[in-house]
């Protein structure tokens, strides 16, 4: 039976963030047939933040009314919004509105609202429920939760989405002036359109319901043990638990603990880790897939789709690992973010140079592009992993902190880069048939 709950509880964390996820994935079919273009991610950037209104509710009420919330009722209503507004989706994405004589995708805004305050909330819902089950399920849930990003990229990769080739267009001239020839991109049709995708993307908001529903109703579920002995295991946890990370010198270190959750971490390690919790999210969900684009384009569009692709196979296979080596280590936590943080920054680096990056006409340009998006997601999901681990243990109000400062921490860099890409126009696509680079 323990089998099934792990396959119930990854099956429920798949409904977490699949809607959004899809949208990313088939950005190269949604752009060409939108007025918005290449701009369109960094409003789904913004969009995405406005939505944290949702979770910004559920908190407030977990904290001005506690234990008030039903939260498998509002969990019922939540996917059911999803699977419903992601099925309007495959019928009015390609919509558009008249706004001061411009053509905008009002219908595509409004419904990607709708399924990110599902996504958004489901951050400060999913986390929570998943305290009634044994700690050992959580890790099940993370893995389903990376599978939400992995599944619509394979599913995407066999649409063959972005496929494309350079066609040779010369353009016709005046009578006393050649024609100029250019290559211009030319995309292969899709295996199957991208309202079978949207349908797809309903379907496994459907499977998550189901699971939910399964999860609740049956009594082979396991659930969490008294209090008591919660409090004795997570008493022997902690006696086998590593060092932890030292936030000042050994001869300075604060005794003094925290009334946090069970007291276990003084208030500078709490600190610490929700601003890493928050410095990671902000970067693995809003400032780097702001820019994604603007960091692959240039190396071609190959590249562009195969660093999506590796990327969202990288999330699960950080959850995977920290199944068989859940480290609560701090150390490690704050090493790890380091990291991934300069990795980060070097996938920045390359989006500024756009379109003319580091060894932007060389093969090596392109793996070194891929395998820095595929360890910069790598790094940074295990150290989300070790944060849910960590606040599991200390009670179902960490939990719902946990994900407050997740969307918390999107927000904020949502709203850092939507003035740079928009206004400022930092960056610049690359044109994969036509790069004029030295």
């Amino acid at each position: 039976m323990s089998v099934l709950t792990h396959v119930l509880a990854c099956l429920f964390g798949l409904g977490s963030w699949v809607t959004i996820c899809g949208l990313w994935v088939e950005l190269p079919l949604i752009v060409p047939q939108i007025p918005e273009g290449w701009y369109l991610p960094s409003y789904l950037s913004v969009l995405i933040q406005l939505a944290n209104v949702g979770p910004l509710g559920v908190t407030l009420a977990h904290r001005l009314c506690p234990g008030k919330l039903n939260e498998a009722t509002l969990i019922y209503s939540i996917v059911s919004l999803g699977a419903v507004a992601t099925f309007l989706m495959a019928f009015f994405w390609r919509e558009t509105v008249e706004i001061g004589g411009t053509h905008r995708s009002v219908p595509l805004f409004v419904l990607t609202f709708l399924v990110s305050a599902v996504d958004c909330t489901s951050s400060v819902t999913f986390l929570p429920f998943m305290n009634r089950l044994p700690p050992v399920y959580l890790t099940s849930y993370f893995i389903g939760e990376g599978l939400s990003g992995l599944l619509p990229a394979l599913v995407a990769l066999a649409q063959g989405v972005g496929v494309m080739h350079c066609v040779n267009v010369t353009t016709v001239g005046h009578a006393s002036l050649p024609g100029n020839a250019s290559l211009v991109p030319h995309y292969q049709p899709a295996n199957f359109s991208t309202e079978v995708f949207f349908v797809f993307l309903m379907t496994m908001m459907l499977v998550c319901l189901g699971s939910f529903l399964l999860l609740n109703v049956l009594p082979c579920v396991p659930c969490e043990p008294p209090s008591s002995a919660r409090k004795g295991s997570r008493e022997h946890n902690a006696s086998k638990a590593e060092q932890k990370f030292m936030i000042t010198s050994a001869s300075t270190k604060l005794h003094c603990h925290s009334r946090f959750g069970t007291g276990r971490y003084s208030w500078p390690e709490v600190a610490y880790i929700f601003f890493v919790l928050a410095w990671a999210n902000a970067l693995t969900n809003a400032v780097l897939p702001s820019v994604q684009a603007y960091s692959c384009l240039p190396y071609g569009n190959i590249t562009y789709h195969w660093s999506a692709t590796m990327a969202a196979v990288a999330n699960p296979v950080a959850c995977f690992i920290a199944m068989f080596f859940p480290r609560r280590s701090l150390f490690l936590m704050g090493t790890l973010t380091i990291t991934g943080t300069a990795i980060g920054a070097y996938i920045m680096g390359v989006a500024v140079l756009s379109p003319c990056p580091l060894l932007v006409n060389d093969i090596a340009g392109s793996v070194i592009i891929v395998g820095a998006w595929v360890l910069f997601v790598l790094t940074l999901s295990y150290v989300k992993v070790i944060i849910g681990v960590i606040l599991r243990d200390e009670g179902h109000s960490a939990l719902v902190w946990c994900g407050a400062v997740v969307q918390f921490g999107s927000m904020v860099g949502a709203l850092t880069m939507f003035p740079l890409v928009n206004i400022y126009s930092l960056f610049q696509s690359g044109d994969p048939c036509n790069t004029h680079c030295p």
